[in-house]
């Protein structure tokens, strides 16, 4: 069984998700750094409608709408997970009709018409996905994307130092043994699956904090 075929089912991410709910955010202290950094490239402050692809707990949503995005931005973030989207739902709750969570039956088909946002947010979401949805992710951010719009993504990489480079190796090594110890997730190379003829790579930047490599990428759609 190769590694592609060895990612958690939509059932078994879901199951997982469930199960850790708000303990997703003691993860923090690896995936700020990378999201900072991520915000920074991505211009939120230019943005007036973002989709998240896999929203999680809904943190970054609201430091989004709180801190990053304009007050007349709106925000809609789906899940696989009921528990994540109770979870996001309860905490962008005060923010009325500007933030929206839908539940997602994990087919990889966005719930959006064509080019009807400017901004597609993914954190720790595509290190979960075989090779094909991540694939199908970028095709579906392309179709809803405007034309000046950016994909921002984070993702687990395969590391820069030797200290990131030896975690990474660690992390395959124990999702090759059973990914569901590492919740699906493994470090993975974005690089390959952007497309030059599709994408135009406006920043690229992998970071390090205590060891766990993170890639941020930020893309554009091509004419």
């Amino acid at each position: 069984m190769t590694e592609w075929e060895r990612v958690l089912s939509v059932d078994g991410a879901r199951a997982y998700y469930d199960r850790f709910g708000k303990l997703q955010d003691t993860q923090g202290f690896y995936e700020q750094p990378a999201l900072r950094v991520l915000a920074a490239q991505a211009e939120f402050q230019k943005a007036r409608r973002v989709f998240e692809f896999g929203c999680g707990t809904g943190k970054f949503a609201a430091e989004l709408l709180q801190s990053l995005l304009p007050p007349e931005a709106s925000y809609l973030g789906c899940d696989v997970s009921p528990v994540m989207v109770d979870l996001a739902r309860r905490r962008l709750q005060g923010l009325g009709d500007r933030a929206q969570v839908q539940l997602s039956d994990g087919a990889l088909r966005f719930p959006l018409a064509d080019h009807s946002v400017d901004r597609v947010v993914a954190s720790y979401v595509l290190d979960l996905l075989c090779g094909a949805d991540i694939a199908r992710f970028l095709v579906e951010s392309r179709r809803v994307l405007s034309t000046d719009g950016r994909c921002s993504i984070a993702s687990l990489s395969r590391g820069t130092t030797w200290p990131s480079r030896l975690v990474a190796r660690v992390w395959r090594s124990v999702f090759r043994l059973r990914p569901s110890l590492v919740g699906g997730c493994r470090p993975i190379d974005l690089s390959i699956y952007v497309d030059p003829q599709h994408w135009r790579v406006l920043h690229r930047r992998v970071v390090t904090p205590f060891g766990v490599p993170t890639e941020v990428l930020t893309l554009t759609p091509t004419p």
